[in-house]
């Protein structure tokens, strides 16, 4: 599925919070090393963006219910990342999102599932994507509609 090329049909949205705060971006600037920042971009861009919410019926995806839905990431470096990169070995990258409007998926959440792989911390990670979700539903302007 990766390396299509094709066109994009959905738009990427990250949720920023009321401080102006937008964690997704945080995440991957802070958190993540250029080789996993790329090859998450690349996955988005070539799968979340071509197939939005439909990547749930792919191992790309996970309906997790309440709205929410996670992105899933497992790849092998060394088939991304150029000679001499530091990062090798497996990745394992969770995004969480929604899907709204008619071609918008907003990026609520993300974390590195390789680094923290307890159950503790996936469920603690999907318990804020969902606040983070309520939270952007709360602030949404009168008159426009999430579906």
């Amino acid at each position: 599925m990766l390396g299509s090329g094709a066109m994009a049909k959905y738009e990427l949205e990250f949720y920023e919070d009321e401080n102006g705060d937008v964690p997704v971006l945080r995440w991957l600037r802070e958190e993540l090393t250029p080789a996993k920042r790329r090859a998450l971009g690349h996955a988005m861009n070539e799968v979340l963006q071509l197939h939005g919410v439909g990547v749930c019926a792919t191992k790309f995806g996970k309906q997790l219910g309440e709205g929410l839905f996670e992105f899933r990431l497992g790849r092998d470096l060394r088939e991304i990342a150029p000679v001499g990169e530091t990062d090798s070995g497996k990745i394992l990258l969770r995004v969480f999102c929604h899907a709204h409007g008619k071609r918008l998926i907003l990026l609520v959440g993300g974390y590195d599932k390789r680094e923290h792989p307890s159950p503790r911390r996936q469920n603690a990670e999907i318990t804020l994507a969902r606040a983070r979700l309520r939270d952007w539903r709360r602030r949404q302007a009168p008159g426009r509609v999430d579906t």
